[in-house]
């Protein structure tokens, strides 16, 4: 007989009973040896719940809310977390060296079973605690290059690649992402925010029409592009690092790929160059110069191995028939100026729209005034200087060459 209904809200103390009826979500835990569950989740969707056994093996269990969980009021579809079943399952097929592990879905329930990655860190928290993990941008430009490349029209026949594009389809948290990156920040809404001390520079950002068109353009490019399987929320906070004993890379993994759907392949990009511009805001305003520096030449390191592993593919391109080299070139250059966009879109978000991010907001207000201008200007210059060119290590020269006051 179950212990727990498919409908129910998990606790700690349902867990086990969870597990016990659905064997098959358990991964490597034994499920009549449980000896430990801690809830961990600390996001605005989900449940999160690190479950041991006696024999020290461990699984994560994920189940999704019917609402955001600082605002019960906000109600929010559950099938979330079975289209994150479907793109990590997808992505792990490409990509398993940096994805979690996939154990096991369940529909009834709506739960997720995936590695336990506790050995890791948080890369957004290491970044505010001075650990830059710098080798990181590289393994994310892999992933995303590795993906791309496969559920693009270059990796997967045609027929096949229209049915996965509709299996994917996420309208409600597609919608939320329009919403937040692309909208909210440049009108006025409840969810935007910012200090006294920022007015004037909010003012001018949305004064700024040339910037304000770029980012009405690249909206409606993620609205009707299906370039490839995108993780959809690719932030700094969906990254687990750790690092080997002389601190090159041991293992990157993203996580928490439920906003994922076909979409363009920048903007996976974008979202992680836009962390890097927040994390070297906070370094500036700490004045560690240095490290500013260098999380501002990571994008670079980002693009360069996404250009790498997206190019070493192209020969498995299963239709060569009129895709040469040439268009390799194109769509890397377009790559390219979507990501610029979509990460300045992404730094905005985050420091005047919805759910801003702990780097910036638990700065001294004197200190964070500073930070949120400064990565403003750096935003603006990367959605326009983006028309001029789409060389990547240009654009990140120009965005060294802006003040920080």
């Amino acid at each position: 007989m179950s212990t727990t209904t498919s409908t129910a809200q998990l606790t700690v103390e349902t867990v086990p009973g969870f597990l016990a009826d659905r064997p098959h979500l358990a991964g490597p835990v034994d499920p009549a040896a449980i000896v430990t569950v801690r809830e961990v989740g600390d996001g605005n969707l989900n449940l999160v719940f690190v479950v041991t056994d006696a024999h020290g093996s461990s699984v994560v269990i994920k189940q999704s809310l019917p609402h955001v969980r600082v605002d019960p009021s906000w109600p929010m579809t559950r099938e979330r977390t079975r289209r994150e079943a479907f793109v990590l399952a997808a992505h792990e097929r490409i990509d398993p060296a940096h994805v979690p592990a996939l154990y096991g879905f369940d529909e009834e329930a709506i739960v997720l079973s995936i590695e336990d990655l506790s050995d890791h860190a948080v890369w957004r928290s290491e970044l505010n605690a001075g650990r830059l993990h710098p080798y990181a941008a590289a393994e994310l430009g892999r992933y995303v290059g590795a993906t791309a490349f496969a559920t693009s029209v270059f990796g997967t026949p045609g027929p096949a690649r229209r049915r996965l594009v509709a299996a994917a389809a996420n309208p409600e948290l597609g919608e939320i992402t329009e919403d937040l990156v692309f909208t909210e920040p440049y009108v006025d809404h409840v969810h935007n925010g910012w200090l006294p001390a920022n007015d004037e520079d909010v003012r001018e950002l949305r004064a700024d029409r040339d910037f304000v068109h770029e980012i009405a353009l690249a909206k409606l490019r993620f609205q009707e592009d299906t370039q490839s399987l995108i993780h959809g929320d690719l932030h700094t906070g969906s990254v687990f690092v750790r690092a080997d004993e002389e601190g090159a890379a041991g293992s990157v993994r993203a996580f928490d790929s439920e906003f994922g759907m076909y979409g363009p392949t920048g903007f996976d990009l974008g979202a992680v160059w836009a962390n890097l511009v927040l994390a070297a805001a906070r370094a500036h305003a700490q004045g560690r110069s240095a490290d500013a520096e260098l999380l501002l030449a990571l994008p670079v390191e980002l693009v360069d191995a996404f250009d790498q592993e997206f190019s070493s593919r192209w020969p498995t391109r299963v239709d060569p028939r009129v895709f040469d080299d040439a268009v390799l070139t194109a769509t890397l250059e377009r790559v390219h100026t979507d990501a610029a966009i979509y990460a300045a879109a992404k730094t905005v978000r985050r420091i005047v729209g919805f759910s801003k991010v702990a780097d910036i907001q638990t700065l001294p207000e004197p200190e964070r005034a500073r930070a949120v201008r400064w990565a403003l200007r750096v935003a603006r210059r990367l959605g326009t200087e983006r028309l001029v060119t789409s060389d990547v290590r240009t654009l990140v020269a120009g965005t060294t060459e802006i003040p920080f006051a």
